[in-house]
């Protein structure tokens, strides 16, 4: 939450300018290429309190308008993500061999910690449709949602409600990450209220706990858990 409440600092554009001129001038100090010029980026971000790889987008932009690499005015985050993504696409060896330290050694962004992100998900979808499938409640999975012209689904669409501690559940969507104010904000912009607004009331599972203080939109249909619920807590409709 710290580095996305800082963020906007970090991208002032004399903030930018002044984070490139250091990291020149380190890197000139260190000779260009030896061995202890391969963390430089990495030790420059852990200085400002910065993620490794944001760090990095910084100093990647800056290379790439110094360099003339992009069109003047032009913002260059696709051929910053590229490059993000690729480090050997980077037409500067050490810069390279930099900003792929930064990407090994960042466990909160970058295409490494995504896919890292990505599995963990995947193993918490699992694990919540087992917790269903347990019950005997029937569903239809975000792919089964998705053929049937759905475009944004949840996890798990119920095809018969359930009641969990008095509030009506018609889908579950599960997050394999904690709930700050930043991301479930978004969440509810982004997916939350949109199935509410399709399936009607439902449940988000945030398994890594969230700040209880944003459990506020039950009555509107949206209820907050740590955990799957336990069996005692759930009503359970037969289907007809």
């Amino acid at each position: 939450v710290k580095t996305k409440r800082s963020h906007w600092s970090h991208r002032k554009p004399e903030t930018m300018s002044e984070y490139y001129r250091r990291y020149l001038a380190a890197r000139e100090r260190k000779g260009g290429g030896g061995d202890d010029s391969m963390e430089l980026i990495l030790e420059m971000s852990q200085q400002v309190s910065l993620s490794p790889t944001l760090f990095a987008r910084i100093i990647l932009e800056q290379f790439a308008t110094d360099k003339e690499l992009v069109p003047p005015g032009t913002a260059p985050n696709t051929l910053i993500s590229q490059w993000i993504k690729n480090p050997s696409a980077i037409p500067d060896h050490i810069l390279q061999l930099q900003v792929r330290a930064c990407v090994l050694n960042d466990p909160n962004y970058g295409p490494l910690a995504d896919n890292v992100k990505r599995s963990v998900g995947y193993e918490y979808e699992f694990l919540l449709k087992e917790k269903v499938e347990e019950l005997g409640i029937p569903f239809l999975d975000e792919h089964a949602l998705r053929a049937r012209g759905y475009d944004k689904t949840p996890d798990l669409r119920l095809e018969v409600p359930i009641a969990v501690d008095g509030q009506v559940v018609n889908w579950i969507e599960s997050k394999a990450s904690f709930g700050d104010e930043v991301s479930h904000d978004r969440n509810l912009q982004e997916q939350l209220w949109s199935y509410q607004n399709r399936f009607g009331s439902g449940l988000v599972i945030y398994w890594f706990g969230f700040i209880k203080e944003l459990d506020t939109h039950r009555d509107q249909g949206i209820t907050l858990a740590d955990a799957f619920p336990d069996r005692s807590s759930i009503v359970t409709l037969a289907a007809s």
